[in-house]
């Protein structure tokens, strides 16, 4: 059987915790050692300028050399949630970034994003300048063929200004986000936004950014199975007693 670990790197604020049950739902379906970054809430609050960016990236790399050292294949697939797989295109570069160069595109087999802000006019909160920094340097599937793109977005909620109070606040984030807030997202990041060019692209239907936005967020194994068998790998459980 080919191994090929999986990586996980949370979004803005999170920490390794908030995905425990995700981990273990993806080891179930797709029969893979699961790792997590370990960027706690504290990590992230650094990500308005470079020197944030590099202390996740060198937290990211650390955690894709130990997991590869499993892989049959010597790479990883890489799953971002929301900043975190904008984060996951900066890593994939040759190029030195702030004194080192990641050169993840050597290392990872597959980058999915789920509900990541790639399209972000914000500029200091939320990621927008590091959205806007890699789509400069790196725009769309920058590293494809060599590197296989999958992006994911949730449909949940269409903003409305005069709706409802939560479509109200999507309204509030989309508009702040790619300028249009009657567009559909998933309650935090519209659709345009999430889906990146030049990658597979995966809409799903009822799909919150995270929980408690109203709906089944990525992580859950229901939701995990409608993006993975898609187009990452194919659907089966796990075998043996593989680390989580």
């Amino acid at each position: 059987m080919m191994t090929q670990p999986i990586v996980f790197l949370g979004g803005f604020l999170s920490s390794p915790g908030a995905y425990r049950d995700m981990q273990q739902a993806l080891v179930q379906i797709t029969g893979q050692a699961v790792w997590i970054v370990e960027a706690r809430s504290y990590d992230w609050l650094g990500n308005i300028v470079p020197a944030g960016w590099a202390h996740l990236l060198r937290k990211l790399d650390r955690t894709v050399q130990r997991a590869r050292r499993d892989s049959t294949t010597g790479k990883v697939t890489l799953i971002g949630h929301s900043a975190g797989g904008v984060l996951g295109r900066l890593y994939l570069s040759p190029r030195r970034f702030l004194g080192r160069a990641y050169k993840g595109q050597d290392y990872v087999a597959h980058l999915v994003t789920l509900g990541s802000p790639h399209y972000n006019q914000r500029r200091l909160i939320y990621g927008g300048w590091l959205s806007r920094w890699v789509n400069e340097r790196y725009p769309g599937a920058f590293f494809a063929p060599q590197v296989r793109y999958t992006s994911v977005g949730g449909k949940l909620v269409r903003g409305d200004r005069y709706g409802s109070r939560r479509e109200r606040q999507s309204y509030a984030f989309y508009k702040n986000i790619i300028g249009d807030g009657n567009a559909w997202g998933d309650g935090l990041i519209p659709v345009p936004s999430a889906l990146l060019e030049g990658s597979h692209q995966i809409t799903l239907d009822g799909v919150s950014h995270f929980k408690g936005f109203g709906g089944p967020w990525y992580g859950e194994p229901e939701v995990i199975g409608r993006w993975w068998g898609r187009n990452v790998g194919p659907a089966s459980r796990a075998t043996g007693d593989e680390p989580a």
